[in-house]
């Protein structure tokens, strides 16, 4: 990768056959975000041995995949055990979608002749083709989408980037599996939807339960919908989960008391008719999957995770302090997420179920 040409991934600094290592990286929505980036390596370098190194929950979110011939994954931090990991496995080259100092490091120590990355975190001296992400003038990085961030490596390795399509697969066993779990899903006479009221990021991305409660029960009442309260299985989700169900006159399935795997929740996804969410992670597995999407923005600039999905409408909150990108809100009062309305929410919800209230995908379920 030298020469910045494709031509040097074709040709082994050793000789004899390319073996590729890709470094994802680590949120769960990155991962997914990456996956135009996957694609477009896997189908420009068909014929070299393509192996992923991630962390099991990535790992658990983008499998099954066409895009690799072999999945690592990472049980450990620190970049001397893995460079000792990785040593063993002989790569010829490595493309670090992992921004972290320790991935080039890693890599480096374990000896892969050719590393290319983003020269970022002073790891620059440690690859052998850097890009250099795009800066504003006050050298802050300028907010462009996670999706070409990613394209921009698999183009420098001549690989065709036009397609930017977030893409996963479902595992047909993790259906059976739902069905069992959740038969209200297959029995559901309305629309199927999720709601996803928390965020790894922080709790300055998350709406108020109460208002997520209140959509809820106007879904209910209006559609007759069957309503799933997504979380990750962690205290302070688990929590949101609980105000919103006990703030709601209807019942809602909660994730939180009837935990699935999250190849399971890919298959809920794949059958949802609608998805609300925080601008988190289970926002782009919904993408990725081709459901109606009504994203809730307010901290974070929407810019930087930006795919251009059709079916997706955007409602960002509007306040002096916005986008701010604090994983806290530091104010009195949460302004920009006070600012998006129940009402707001539901008219997005009113536009999106308008286009198609038929329900082909629950007769896949089915099938």
């Amino acid at each position: 990768m030298r020469n910045t040409s494709h031509e040097s991934l074709r040709s082994t600094p050793h000789g004899g056959a390319t073996n590729i290592l890709v470094w994802l990286p680590s949120p769960m929505g990155d991962a997914v975000l990456c996956t135009p980036a996957l694609r477009a390596i896997r189908q420009h370098f068909k014929s070299c041995q393509i192996s992923f190194f991630a962390k099991p929950v990535v790992r658990q979110v983008l499998s099954p995949s066409s895009f690799n011939d072999i999945w690592l994954e990472q049980q450990n931090e620190n970049p001397f055990a893995v460079a000792k990991m990785l040593k063993d496995c002989n790569f010829t080259h490595a493309i670090l979608f992992k921004n972290s100092f320790a991935s080039a490091l890693a890599t480096f120590l374990a000896g892969i002749p050719l590393r290319i990355g983003y020269a970022r975190e002073c790891r620059g001296f440690l690859l052998t083709d850097k890009l250099r992400p795009p800066k504003l003038p006050n050298a802050r990085f300028k907010p462009i989408s996670m999706i070409d961030y990613y394209l921009a490596i698999a183009s420098r390795l001549g690989a065709d980037t036009t397609d930017k399509n977030l893409e996963l697969l479902i595992d047909p066993e993790t259906r059976e599996k739902l069905k069992a779990k959740l038969p209200e899903i297959t029995k559901s006479e309305g629309p199927i939807v999720v709601i996803v009221p928390g965020g790894a990021f922080g709790p300055s991305k998350c709406w108020p339960s109460v208002r997520f409660a209140q959509t809820a029960g106007r879904l209910i009442t209006n559609y007759n919908a069957t309503v799933v309260v997504s979380v990750a299985p962690t205290p302070a989700e688990k929590q949101i989960a609980g105000q919103i169900c006990d703030s709601s006159k209807h019942k809602l399935t909660n994730l939180a008391e009837r935990p699935i795997s999250l190849g399971e929740l890919k298959s809920l996804f794949s059958i949802a008719d609608l998805v609300i969410t925080n601008d988190t992670g289970p926002r782009h597995i919904a993408i990725a999957l081709r459901r109606k999407v009504v994203s809730l923005f307010g901290p974070n600039n929407p810019a930087w995770t930006n795919t251009g999905y059709e079916n997706e409408i955007q409602i960002v909150g509007s306040a002096p302090c916005a986008p701010c990108g604090k994983p806290v809100c530091k104010k009195k009062k949460h302004l920009c997420m006070q600012a998006i309305t129940v009402e707001m929410v539901c008219n997005a919800v009113k536009k999106l179920l308008k286009k198609s209230m038929s329900s082909p995908c629950r007769r896949r379920l089915n099938k």
